[in-house]
């Protein structure tokens, strides 16, 4: 018997609205980051990249962790991916210069598909792949849509800062949260 493609009408509304809140807490951790940065005219820093990347995964770990059932465990992974996940670019930066975020965003949203296959105990390992990937390339354009925030000039504006870090997860989080196809 052939099995139907999902289509994007089978997304449960739970899916939905835990992508949505996740994406709003998370956008306002940035938000609240871009306002340090701004405020405190903090340098570009190894030491504060990693920590910066460490607090806003720890804040997507909590995310996915509660989704589960599982905050603790999702508390503790997520600032480990964010470290790693920092560390690599700053490992490829000197060669490769700020392209260098492509690699890191991959490995960043593969190990948050991990993380949430082991949370959520679903998905094979084939399908915990792919949903990274995609999770990656779609949350990555949206990324990429809404990166002219931080050239503009003049004072920055937070609440467009909020809607566009909302906006840019939102992709990343619907992907990581469809429910895993049934065998």
């Amino acid at each position: 018997m052939r099995r139907s493609i999902s289509s994007v009408y089978d997304v449960p509304m739970r899916t939905v609205r835990d992508a949505v809140i996740g994406s709003f807490l998370l956008a306002m951790v940035m938000t609240f980051g871009d306002f340090v940065w701004s405020a405190m005219n903090l340098p570009h820093r190894v030491a504060y990249g990693i920590a910066h990347g460490a607090v806003m995964c720890g804040c997507l770990g909590l995310v996915i962790g509660w989704r589960a059932g599982r905050v603790a465990a999702g508390a503790i992974a997520g600032p480990l991916i964010g470290v790693i996940a920092a560390l690599t670019f700053y490992a490829l930066v000197s060669t490769m210069g700020y392209i260098a975020m492509v690699p890191a965003w991959m490995l960043f949203w593969v190990l948050f598909a991990v993380l949430q296959k082991w949370l959520a105990r679903e998905g094979t390992a084939h399908h915990t792949a792919l949903r990274g990937i995609a999770a990656a390339v779609l949350s990555g354009i949206a990324f990429y849509l809404i990166s002219g925030i931080w050239t503009k000039h003049g004072p920055p504006d937070y609440v467009l800062n909020l809607a566009a870090w909302t906006f840019a997860f939102l992709p990343g989080f619907l992907v990581l949260f469809m429910p895993a196809p049934r065998r």
